[in-house]
């Protein structure tokens, strides 16, 4: 770990066979942040097998770019964050995060088909570098790369004990991997999804999962939720897959936003991460509440928004949100960025305090 100049760069860097499956109905008691031992000697540039990398962390000091003095953004109050940099070729693009429930050992991935798990580390209570840092391929059935079978475009993340949940958005197909059976080097089987999936549209479809956890309505269902594809009245389609009533429903559309991620709160409010991009406005983020006792098949959800900034803040493509809960009782918001390979973009690890 160790800090990097302030500069924007980073460098550019799924099987036959696959049988259908159910969703698990218990969570298997390791967690899938919990990593297995390290193999040595891989080829550290090579994204076909797992290797150590280092990744470079410029802290970002303030949320607003025009008054470095504020902190409350909505509902939320900035706490630190991080743009995130690495000579490793495959690192970046990046489209979402999950932590274990210190906020510190995380899972992500990138969109060409890459696990990246490591661990944030921490100065109090800002973010000041990743550490054990790890990228590895995501393997198929056959133990070969995914992307062997041009499956790539990965996602969306759910954890459910060690089953990890990747949403392919192009295939429009679920993969699930047992993290209990070799971390990153488990393999994936296909998770059966209502037919409607199939029909998202390209490039628009499965954005964002959420398994819900046991002691919740609708305990053992993935939420499963499209960029943008619309169901007759123009709102986004989405799917509950397993647990007690399963079904679509749709998220209410508004002010031209698609959504990007979602994550469950231990309130059992549901958080939707999205954003919209017009040349005339330029890039927007905004994240909305949505009960989860709302959420029924054939029901159309709304809540309302609890944060929302553009380019007068320092963001990016943010593409991922997770959360956790601090000792004090804080819940604390993680959001990442995909920088798309691109040059002029960025990777961002940003966190805030969710003010209830």
């Amino acid at each position: 770990m160790r800090t990097a100049p302030s500069r924007r760069r980073f460098l550019t860097s799924t099987a036959a066979g696959l049988s259908s499956l159910a969703l698990p109905a218990i969570a298997r008691a390791q967690l899938a942040t919990q990593p297995s031992p390290k193999p040595v000697g891989a080829d550290k540039y090579s994204v076909a097998a797992p290797v150590s990398i280092e990744v470079n962390a410029r802290p970002v000091a303030s949320f607003d770019t025009r008054d470095h003095a504020r902190v409350r953004f909505g509902n939320l109050e900035y706490r630190s964050g991080l743009a995130l940099t690495s000579a490793f070729r495959g690192f970046g693009g990046l489209s979402g995060l999950r932590l274990d429930a210190k906020g510190e050992r995380f899972i992500s991935f990138s969109d060409k088909g890459s696990w990246f798990t490591g661990r944030i580390v921490y100065r109090g209570r800002e973010m000041i570098g990743l550490d054990d840092v790890e990228a590895a391929p995501m393997l198929g059935p056959d133990g070969r790369p995914i992307t062997a079978r041009g499956w790539f475009d990965s996602e969306s993340i759910a954890l459910d004990g060690s089953y990890v949940y990747i949403g392919l958005e192009r295939v429009n197909q679920v993969l699930r991997f047992d993290f209990s059976k070799g971390f990153t080097r488990s393999r994936a089987e296909v998770v059966t999804m209502p037919a409607a999936v199939k029909k998202l549209p390209f490039n628009q479809g499965l954005e964002a999962l959420v398994m819900v956890p046991k002691g919740m309505a609708l305990a053992g269902t993935l939420i499963a939720l499209s960029e943008r594809g619309l169901d007759a009245q123009g709102n986004l389609i989405a799917f509950l897959v397993g647990g007690p009533s399963p079904g679509q429903f749709s998220v209410r559309r508004s002010n031209d936003f698609d959504i990007s991620d979602a994550v469950l709160l231990p309130s059992g409010d549901l958080l939707v991460l999205e954003r919209k991009f017009s040349l005339l406005e330029g890039l927007g983020i905004r994240i909305r509440r949505i009960a989860l006792a709302t959420v029924t098949p054939g029901a159309v959800v709304d809540g309302p928004s609890v944060f929302e900034a553009d380019f007068g803040q320092e963001i990016d493509n943010m593409e991922g949100i997770d959360a956790h809960v601090t000792p004090e009782g804080d819940t604390v918001l993680t959001m990442v960025s995909d920088d798309n390979f691109s040059l002029i973009q960025r990777t961002l690890l940003l966190q805030f305090t969710l003010l209830e």
